[in-house]
């Protein structure tokens, strides 16, 4: 039996409300079983606890990114199509790693992880974040997740990675089948193309409404999975959320329309703001970036940041994400400045990295909140994030992690 009581901290909850001045969580067994005020949180006599004092910081729920990509990054000294694919999996320990220590213990990883990586994880071998996998992105021929080379002439495949390119109804039902049955928990699919590949356009819609009512009917099949949509292009985010989608995932050329259906539909919006300006970021290191790529990156910013803005103010719900691995992981929490910049409060975007986010994966019964309970996700921050929110991106303010009851960073 374990036992560990944080206090001398304030207290953010997750929930939205008022901080928590001198505030104190006790957890018992990998669960949190009270939280609060220092002076209501007692702790057990004759029992053996660790105490850990947060020394004035901020005490926080383990946060969560709805968006990353824990096996890759874009951006490197070298081509990745000459990477070997293993070398590209025993990377995934040290970007897994540097995302729980930047205080991110729950992902949805939209493209990438499979059961393999997620049961590393779960059962310690490596470091890292609980996740709910996506394995692969469905796609249509030449679309977003379509790796065709024309040097070769052929698909760019790999014995480690399922294929995602899918067409016609018949098509991408199988495709669902296929995925599902390498592991994955939500199903991602390219509704519209993309800035980081080279044959099609963040404006251009993929698949029609057909083929993803089949997609979400296919899902719901089996054990009522959701999907997640890339959507990018106006119509390909329309046609994503009648057709039933989960979740719209970049949202750059929100209309009215689409901002309406959303609020209609209930659909969560996951920005991830941080994704044009990495790449972008990553062309003035000096790293390898395809003119292309550079090009829509600064076509698609202000478009991006105006569409995510008009859908704050609108009430649409909106669940923190980042699309890392096109930025460096690890970094992750800077989004949340970029979250205030389109009009959101502190708590607000703090708020969309916890609750809204655990609602938005559908656990909000197990993580996303200090409430008695659940799963013992915790973190102090050195700074206080409501008078610079930017200091939670700044790895060296997350002072202190811990995921389900165990401490994972501890510079304390």
């Amino acid at each position: 039996m374990s036992l560990t009581y944080l206090y001398n901290g304030t207290i953010i909850d997750g929930l939205g409300g008022a901080p928590i001045q001198n505030g104190a969580v006790l957890v018992r067994n990998g669960r949190i079983e009270a939280v609060g005020a220092a002076a209501d949180v007692r702790v057990p006599d004759g029992e053996t606890v660790e105490r850990v004092d947060a020394r004035g910081g901020t005490i926080l729920p383990g946060l969560i990114d709805c968006h990353v990509h824990l096996t890759s990054q874009s951006f490197g000294p070298e081509d990745r199509y000459f990477v070997p694919d293993t070398y590209l999996v025993l990377k995934t320990a040290e970007y897994a790693r540097r995302t729980l220590e930047a205080g991110v213990t729950t992902v949805r990883d939209a493209g990438g992880a499979d059961r393999g990586i997620q049961r590393a994880i779960d059962e310690g071998v490596i470091k890292g974040p609980r996740s709910k996998i996506a394995v692969t992105m469905l796609s249509i021929t030449g679309g977003h997740g379509d790796a065709y080379s024309p040097s070769l002439g052929m698909p760019l495949t790999s014995p480690l990675r399922v294929s995602g390119v899918c067409d016609g109804v018949d098509g991408v039902r199988k495709k669902v089948r296929e995925v599902l049955r390498a592991g994955a928990q939500v199903i991602k699919v390219a509704t519209s193309g993309g800035v980081l590949s080279p044959t099609d356009n963040p404006e251009d819609a993929h698949f029609t409404l057909e083929e993803l009512k089949a997609i979400v009917d296919e899902a719901r099949m089996h054990g009522d999975k959701k999907a997640m949509a890339h959507a990018q292009a106006a119509t390909g985010i329309k046609n994503a959320i009648r057709a039933g989608f989960h979740s719209i995932e970049h949202g750059i050329y929100l209309d009215d329309e689409a901002i309406d259906l959303m609020l209609e539909h209930g659909t969560y919006l996951v920005p991830t703001l941080i994704a044009p300006q990495s790449v972008l970021k990553a062309a003035e290191n000096g790293q390898r970036v395809a003119a292309w790529a550079i090009e829509k990156s600064k076509r698609v910013m202000e478009a991006h940041q105006n569409s995510i803005a008009r859908a704050y103010q609108a009430g649409v719900k909106i669940a923190m994400g980042t699309d890392s691995g096109v930025g460096p992981h690890g970094t992750n929490l800077e989004e949340l400045a970029l979250m205030t910049e389109i009009g959101m409060s502190p708590m607000e975007a703090i708020v969309a990295s916890t609750r809204v986010a655990a609602d938005c994966l559908e656990w909000g019964d197990r993580v996303g909140t200090l409430s008695v309970g659940k799963e013992a996700d915790v973190v102090i921050s050195s700074q206080d994030p409501l008078a610079d929110i930017r200091s939670l991106g700044v790895n060296d303010n997350i002072a202190w992690v811990m995921k389900g009851g165990a401490v994972v960073k501890n510079c304390l």
